[in-house]
């Protein structure tokens, strides 16, 4: 897919480096499309590491899409710049008027704190107000998807008794579902946190439909009205490296980590991390962005309810 980006985002010279489809916005404006119109709400702490790895995904289908980045204006960022904050993204009140397609809400590296203790809490939950009815479809991953769960379905986070870290493998439920079209009967996706939305508590509520459950991991990935909501609780946007460096950074923090589950050649830290989850990963994109978002938005986006 042809990814229409701001002018002078950093992360787009890698892009074309990796020969992903990227066009500015003077391109962009010269075909007679309407793009779809994507939000990504980043709450991760280095957002330009997070907006590389969702653009790739994002880059793999035939259609065009038009990024917005959106931040939390009642947190303070102490890992991205102001000034890529200023250029690049903008705060939930500068877009609240407005409709889009799709919107994806991040991770955030603050599972271990309850809810409502988030500074950005309040925020957050009216922004995912809003997306009901001004989004055609949110994509909630990870820490993102346990506070939509929550905020919109009570439904609380538990902690492990270990961090989860590794490559897990799931079984496909519900296959007739477009999300999980041309899947294999199993596949690897990475995970990486200290909580969980207990697996009992997802499949007992009946607005949600599970789609990829793991024996290990727990469910992974399941829906609610119709796919207008959608809840990950991997990271299939992690490249082959980031666990990599969250074992290396927890290492020298002193908290003894251990090794990530199915990801060094050996379980040696020393060898290269095995890439098995790409494929899958720009699939579940793919799907996401054709059969709940493409084919269910209005062209008209004023027409979103």
């Amino acid at each position: 897919m042809p990814i229409k980006i701001q002018n002078g985002l950093p992360v787009r010279e890698v892009l074309e480096k990796e020969n992903l489809f990227v066009l500015e916005d003077q391109v962009a404006s010269h075909q007679d499309i309407r793009p779809l119109e994507i939000c990504i709400l980043n709450l991760m702490p280095i957002k330009e590491d997070t907006e590389l790895q969702l653009l790739r995904l994002l880059s793999n289908t035939p259609l065009q899409v038009n990024v917005t980045f959106m931040r939390m204006s009642s947190h303070k960022a102490s890992h991205t710049s102001s000034s890529h904050l200023n250029q690049f993204y903008y705060t939930f009140a500068e877009l609240r008027n407005r409709h889009f397609d799709g919107m994806i809400i991040t991770g955030a590296p603050v599972e271990q704190l309850r809810y409502e203790e988030v500074d950005y809490w309040d925020e957050l939950c009216q922004v995912m107000e809003w997306s009901r009815t001004s989004v055609t479809s949110t994509f909630h991953i990870c820490w993102g998807a346990q506070a939509g769960l929550y905020y919109h379905y009570g439904l609380d986070k538990t902690m492990l008794p270990k961090k989860l870290s590794g490559i897990y493998s799931h079984i496909v439920l519900h296959r007739k579902e477009p999300m999980v079209r041309g899947f294999d009967d199993y596949f690897l996706i990475p995970h990486s946190r200290y909580t969980e939305v207990p697996s009992e508590a997802i499949h007992s509520c009946d607005e949600l439909t599970v789609l990829a459950e793991s024996p290990v991991a727990g469910v992974l990935l399941c829906m609610a009205r119709g796919g207008r909501e959608v809840y990950l609780m991997g990271h299939p946007e992690y490249d082959r490296y980031t666990l990599r460096d969250e074992y290396i950074r927890d290492t020298k923090r002193g908290l003894n980590p251990e090794i990530p589950v199915n990801y060094f050649n050996n379980d040696n830290p020393r060898e290269e991390p095995m890439l098995q989850w790409r494929s899958h990963s720009s699939l579940l994109y793919c799907n996401w962005i054709n059969y709940y978002v493409y084919q269910a938005t209005p062209y008209d986006l004023d027409q979103i309810h």
